[in-house]
């Protein structure tokens, strides 16, 4: 049987194994998926010793914090989107290599726009992070029209390096981005995002609720007690609060179209699994 996983660290908490495992269902496919918790420094290690597994034929993996950048430097064919996040949450094994995707800013652009019934076009939109997840969302952002970008990180010059390489697309779209520090977020915004892993530690929200303009659409790419945090700070500034339940499971449903060729019905799924989670 075909064997599909998600790893990252922390892993336990992962939804995906459900998830690809109701996909299978509705669409037919036979398959196994499992989580794996990889070392925070044997992220090749781990891959290389499941690829090698006698016992299973691994087909593909999804990838999460914060191996998303370990497995850009590892996939010998990438499609431009995910060449241009540097940052891969796809991995699919063929005959000719491992080929990397980034199917994160396509399922927040189809959470936000179809599952929220937000769109993003002429909007103005608060980034928080310039990791894995912010790299994998803004060129996506971008296509969908939104009008105004803020990458917002504490460190000033991953957020410029992360601007600076969307500023060609950014351009052709005409969309203005543009890079700040996390202390001096200036305006106010009809969506924020946070793509950092503050929620996943529990820390606090890392800005001032003046960004966000009344009634705008706060989304943590967490979700469950991760994303509680983050979304009881959104409606205390009167903002539409939205975990990331919506986002997995549409970049799952990305992930699974480009291994198996068939799209699922991930709205159902969506709907399913927020009655499970509560």
């Amino acid at each position: 049987m075909d064997l599909y996983c998600v790893m990252g660290n922390p892993i336990e908490h992962s939804r995906s194994p459900w998830i690809h495992a109701r996909f299978a269902e509705l669409t037919g496919e036979t398959l196994r998926y499992e989580r794996r918790l990889v070392p925070l420094d044997g992220f090749a290690a781990t891959l290389a010793a499941l690829r090698a597994d006698p016992g299973a034929t691994l087909r593909g993996c999804n990838v999460t914090v914060p191996f998303k950048f370990d497995a850009a430097t590892l996939a010998e064919h990438i499609s431009p989107r995910a060449a241009l996040a540097e940052a891969v949450n796809v991995l699919s094994f063929q005959d000719d290599g491992i080929h990397g995707d980034n199917s994160d800013g396509i399922g927040l652009v189809h959470d936000i726009t179809g599952n929220a019934g937000v769109p993003l076009a002429g909007r103005d939109v608060l980034l928080i992070g310039a990791g894995g997840g912010a790299s994998g969302v803004l060129g996506p952002f971008i296509e969908a029209g939104a009008k105004r970008i803020v990458v917002a990180n504490r460190t000033l010059a991953k957020a410029i390096a992360l601007v600076q390489r969307h500023a060609a697309l950014a351009l052709a779209h005409h969309a203005t981005i543009e890079a700040q520090s996390l202390d001096t977020v200036t305006g106010a915004f009809d969506i924020v995002v946070n793509a950092t892993a503050s929620s996943l530690a529990g820390g606090g929200v890392p800005v001032a609720g003046s960004v966000l303009k009344p009634g705008a659409l706060a989304v943590d790419m967490m979700y469950g007690p991760a994303a509680a945090g983050f979304m009881d700070w959104a409606r205390a500034h009167e903002a539409v609060p939205r975990d990331g339940l919506g986002m997995l499971v549409e970049q799952a449903a990305e992930a699974f179209s480009i291994w198996r060729g068939v799209r699922p019905p991930a709205a159902q799924v969506l709907a399913e699994l927020r009655a499970v989670v509560g």
